[in-house]
């Protein structure tokens, strides 16, 4: 991480006199309750909800690349799938049919002389650290083989890649290129790292990308990385773009059909040159009981407690799961952790994480819940949570909103499910609508949005996927912060798909209702 998850803004720890509050109520749906004070509005009640809207210390979060390590734990036919953290593999050249998983190995086949594949993941990254592993299955006769690692790519004709060759002599050579417009550059010279190469060697590559500084080295597997780097140059032509594999058969290669198969590839670390950052005033605090619309002296003294209270809130508590954060345990949970950053399930024979971690399979607990209902927790699902579970672990278990699993929805309770959180959850719909995103005027900062975004036909209709609404992010989007497949985890960001309520993408048009716990 370059910047913290969470930042806030220091002010005096001097408690002042309490000033005078006043109060004004506003017509819903839903109906509101505003407090007031000398500065300004303190406090946003809502009618039927537990949720207050606080003003407090200036905060920011924000959220950069999360890394991974793609080992092809899985088995594919064609293309290679999810990358179990790092978003979806792409491929260009060649047919699907060349992509596949097998026996722990990405394999790329190479069907005809003069060709290159290229397998890329993750968008919009810049500064980058990242490996690779790769062996060839034969070894090269008539022109050499080469893979590279490749990084700043966004289409086939525009990437720096750093390119390990294996002559038909056995001797191993890595190059730093540039190729822009379809023209190749080359930023560091052809130098010889090894020889002897046998088919089924592994060989490492390794690629740094810190602002106009580019590194690579290599080295076969069985020895120490290097200390040093083969090649460092200064090179500001290419933004950012993806990470991947860039095989080549070389013009007059006699080796024909053969295949390259990539054993792994790790990002140590990754930004994304505009990460989103959410800067605002507004703590969410939960009352004991949903408000009635009775403005009373403990309310009032609630809020001016409120008011100074700097202790975790729903939003800090959504922040200690993302990408980055820190594993917190707790002794009287015999040291179970209860933060910290969360993948989002254990991944299937395919590679793609599975649905169904709640918030005590996080921590490892089985869990007695309030109706009785009792659930154990599913060991492969430790430190991970879907997007309900992590609702689920900030309001629930963190904000004490009582939790349920499969029964007595009852408007108080917490549901396990969402589509049953959306229609029986706790508090008060702000907003709703049928086939179309509802209007967003009434959306407030830790309001829980409400999807319909599963494609599948069989389940279109049915709420699928929840989060928590953050606020509005530097760049003036309404930013939401939800656990999900693809990211392998929670996020507020855009890996897979914009973690936005506004635009056309994925959420913003398949958002059906927005509830205030």
């Amino acid at each position: 991480m370059t910047t913290p998850l969470m930042t806030v803004h220091s002010r005096s720890t001097h408690r002042p006199r309490p000033r005078p509050l006043t109060v004004q109520g506003v017509a819903g749906p839903p109906e509101l309750l505003e407090i007031s004070d000398e500065a300004g509005l303190l406090a946003t009640l809502t009618v039927g909800a537990r949720t207050v809207a606080m003003r407090g210390p200036v905060r920011t979060f924000t959220e950069n690349k999360r890394p991974f390590h793609d080992t092809f734990d899985r088995t594919r036919a064609s293309g290679w799938g999810p990358s179990g953290g790092g978003g979806s593999w792409s491929n260009a050249n060649g047919v699907d049919a060349d992509y596949t998983v097998a026996d722990g190995a990405g394999i790329i086949s190479m069907t005809a002389a003069n060709s290159s594949r290229h397998a890329t993941v993750i968008n919009n990254v810049s500064d980058v650290d990242a490996r690779l592993s790769w062996s060839l299955t034969v070894m090269p006769t008539g022109n050499a083989s080469s893979l590279a690692l490749s990084f700043a790519y966004t289409n086939v004709n525009s990437m720096y890649r750093a390119r390990l060759s294996v002559l038909t002599s056995g001797t191993v050579q890595l190059i730093l290129e540039r190729e822009s417009g379809g023209s190749t550059t080359t930023i560091g010279a052809l130098t010889t790292v090894g020889t002897g190469y046998t088919a089924g060697d592994i060989w490492h590559i390794r690629v740094q990308r810190k602002g106009t500084t580019l590194r690579c080295r290599a080295w076969k597997d069985g020895t120490s990385e290097p200390a040093t780097w083969v090649h460092e140059v200064t090179d500001a032509t290419l933004g950012a773009g993806r990470i991947g594999v860039r095989g080549l058969a070389s013009s007059g290669s006699t080796a024909v059909p053969f295949q390259f198969r990539v054993h792994d590839i790790q990002l140590y670390s990754g930004t994304w040159p505009d990460p989103p950052v959410i800067t605002h005033d507004t703590w969410i605090r939960l009352l004991d009981e949903p408000y009635d619309g009775q403005w009373t002296p403990a309310l009032a003294a609630q809020v001016r407690a409120w008011a100074y209270d700097t202790t975790p809130d729903a939003l800090a508590y959504a922040m200690m799961y993302v990408t980055g954060a820190p594993p917190v345990t707790d002794p009287s949970l015999a040291g179970a952790q209860i933060a910290g950053q969360s993948r989002y399930g254990p991944l299937d024979s395919a590679g793609a994480p599975v649905e169904g971690a709640d918030f005590h399979d996080y921590m490892g607990r089985d869990w007695e819940f309030v109706n009785g209902e009792t659930r154990p927790a599913d060991a492969p699902e430790l430190h991970c949570m879907d997007c309900s579970g992590y609702v689920r672990m900030v309001y629930g278990y963190h904000m004490g909103i009582p939790m349920v699993r499969l029964e007595d929805f009852d408007g108080i309770n917490l549901p396990r499910i969402t589509k049953d959180i959306g229609p029986s959850g706790p508090g008060v719909i702000v907003a709703q609508a049928e086939d179309t995103a509802p209007p967003l005027g009434g959306l407030q900062i830790g309001d829980v949005p409400l999807f319909d975004a599963d494609s599948d036909d069989a389940v279109s209709g049915q709420l699928d996927h929840n989060g928590i609404y953050m606020g509005v992010d530097q760049n003036g989007h309404l930013r939401f912060a939800n656990s999900r497949k693809t990211p392998n985890g929670p996020t507020l960001a855009d890996l897979g798909g914009a973690s936005r309520l506004d635009g056309s993408g994925t959420y913003a048009t398949t958002l059906r209702l927005i509830r205030r716990f």
